[in-house]
């Protein structure tokens, strides 16, 4: 079992900067890799990111590509998504999801644990 505990959301302008984390506990958290996701009203969870077990691999949804950036540190049990220059469209709902394989996946379907998830909001 993984528990995983998303913070860092809130409100910013147009234009700013958060940096979510994703901290996880319970079986090897180091092995498996870990999606952000999101859901604004009235639409569907998307992909935003995801990141291998190791870090090595990377990926994003074109939407956020050149905008957020998603690491992670296998010590400490956390991931993190830096979200730069963000617009209103960006906000959502953001989950963190630990998946069932190491490489990571665009297909919610692979991850097989969620967090609570933590509320964005850009103004314009």
């Amino acid at each position: 079992q993984v528990q995983l505990v998303e913070s860092g959301g809130g409100l910013v302008q147009a234009g700013g900067s958060l940096r979510l984390s994703c901290a996880a506990s319970g079986r090897i958290f180091g092995d498996y890799a870990v999606g952000w996701f999101r859901q604004a009203p009235g639409k569907e969870r998307e992909f935003v990111a995801a990141i291998s077990w190791g870090g090595g691999y990377t990926y994003y949804a074109d939407s956020v590509k050149g905008r957020f950036t998603i690491s992670r540190d296998n010590a400490k049990n956390t991931v993190y998504l830096q979200m730069n220059s963000l617009k209103p469209w960006d906000t959502a709902v953001y989950y963190c999801a630990v998946s069932r394989y190491g490489l990571g996946s665009t297909s919610s379907s692979e991850y097989a644990y969620w967090g609570q998830g933590t509320q964005v909001t850009v103004s314009s």
